[in-house]
Order: C-alpha cells, then structure tokens, then sequence
C-alpha cells in the first residue's frame, strides 16, 4: 500500500514501527523477480543490493558476503562469488523482505 510521500508503508520488525520505504521501478522489478514463482535464476546481485539500501546499509563483509544493517541488526546473505544469486540466497532475501512486510501481494496493490 502506497503512503501519501509517495513510500510503501511497511513494518520495521526491530522496532515494530510503521515506516515508508519509497520504491523506484527498478526496485519493484527486482523485489518482484524475488517473490516469483518458479524461482527466477536471473537475478543479479547489485540490483538486489540496490533494492537492500533502501533498508539499511548494504556492505561486503570480510569474508566476501554481502550484508545488510539496520538499527544495529545485520543480516548476511551469502557469498557473492557469482552474478546472479543462488536459490538459497533467494529465499535469504525473500524472507528478510517479508519481515519488513515486503510480499508479492503489497507490490502488486502498490
């Protein structure tokens, strides 16, 4: 659902606070590759990263993972090694996504 900034209204699962997340084309093309079904292989890892700074800060740790932090909270997605992600990293990706309230169902109604 769109907030009157012109943001998809989602939920913060740390603080359980409603926030707006504003979403270009890009974005929303990218989160919808990641909720479709089949899984897509043809998703590359800096338009997932792209869409992950929306969140928090996007950044490779140390061991060649790319990670995502918010209020404190980092999430580790994986190895970066290739383009494309794996289908774990898909499913990593997914279920961080639907903790914010980011589902296939919201980018569509929005």
């Amino acid at each position: 659902m769109d907030s009157a900034d012109g943001g998809m209204k989602i939920l913060d699962p740390l603080r359980g606070l409603s926030m707006s997340i504003k979403l270009d084309h890009h974005h929303r093309v990218t989160a919808q590759k990641l909720f479709c079904h089949p899984l897509n292989h043809n998703i590359q890892w800096h338009d997932v990263c792209s869409l992950l700074a929306r969140f928090g800060e996007v950044h490779e740790t140390h061991r060649g993972n790319w990670a995502v932090t918010v209020d404190g909270e980092t999430v580790s997605f994986g190895s970066t090694r290739t383009r494309e992600l794996t289908e774990d990293q898909v499913v990593r990706v997914r279920n961080f996504l639907r903790s914010f309230g980011l589902t296939k169902q919201t980018l569509t109604a929005a």
